[in-house]
């Protein structure tokens, strides 16, 4: 049995570590005992690709490569909306976050529009104010008892239609906007959020529950997967804890 994971633009996003997701998922399905294959959706891959994918990835970038891939969103984001909205598990960070929100303001009054598969907007506070950058806490109804972490490095503050859908509360650090304590979203088997570090490797309660919805989704409940020792994982997730 077999898990198709797309990693989108891997090429153009994924500036802060964040192919670390993928080695992740990679990982723990081969010691779950599932083979991963992993495909590469850029600019010069059809959209259609989306729509056979079993897992979708997107990590964060710099401004330009962010313009470069919201152009070619126009082509592909139809494909993407859909996949989520059919229940397709993934994991979106930082830019890529952004984009699946409704639009992104930018400090001049200029509106960049998403594909709009969250209810959710971004607007950029101008230069003047601080980024929101640091290590953060966060705590999610998701994993009761657990605290995840991350690094969080942006500029822009997203805010949820409803605060309901956070993925989680913020502990310590920013979040969406370092306002209303909320923390990405949640929204049919897709997280969105703006932690990097990357955020799988020391959190594998959130790399394993988007496995376990893929698996289930293509192969039904009745699939039995191997546990995995999460020692050295809980072991690094602690450290920073501590640190904080």
């Amino acid at each position: 049995m077999e898990i198709k994971i797309g990693w989108l633009y891997p090429d153009l996003m994924s500036t802060y570590g964040d192919r670390g997701n993928i080695i992740t998922l990679s990982y723990r399905l081969s010691k779950m005992g599932m083979k991963s294959i992993v495909n590469k959706i850029s600019i010069n891959e059809p959209g259609e690709l989306i729509s056979k994918m079993d897992l979708i990835f997107m990590g964060g970038a710099q401004d330009k490569q962010q313009e470069i891939v919201n152009k070619d969103l126009i082509n592909k984001g139809a494909f993407l909306k859909k996949a989520i909205n059919d229940g397709v598990p993934g994991l979106y960070v930082c830019g890529a976050y952004q984009f699946l929100g409704k639009y992104y303001k930018e400090a001049d009054g200029n509106i960049i529009n998403g594909i709009g598969a969250f209810d959710l907007y971004t607007e950029s506070p101008g230069s003047n104010i601080p980024r929101c950058i640091g290590n953060i806490i966060i705590e999610s109804e998701l994993f009761p008892g657990v605290k995840l972490v991350g690094f969080e490095n942006h500029g822009g503050r997203t805010y949820l239609a409803d605060k309901k859908l956070a993925f989680a509360n913020v502990v310590q650090g920013y979040g969406n906007n370092g306002e209303d304590r909320t923390e990405g979203i949640y929204y049919k088997n897709s997280f969105g959020t703006y932690l990097h570090g990357p955020i799988l490797p020391k959190n594998p309660e959130i790399a394993d529950y988007l496995i376990i919805k893929a698996v289930e989704r293509k192969y039904g409940k009745n699939v039995k997967l191997n546990k995995i020792d999460n020692l050295w994982e809980e072991k690094a997730r602690n450290w920073v804890i501590d640190k904080l």
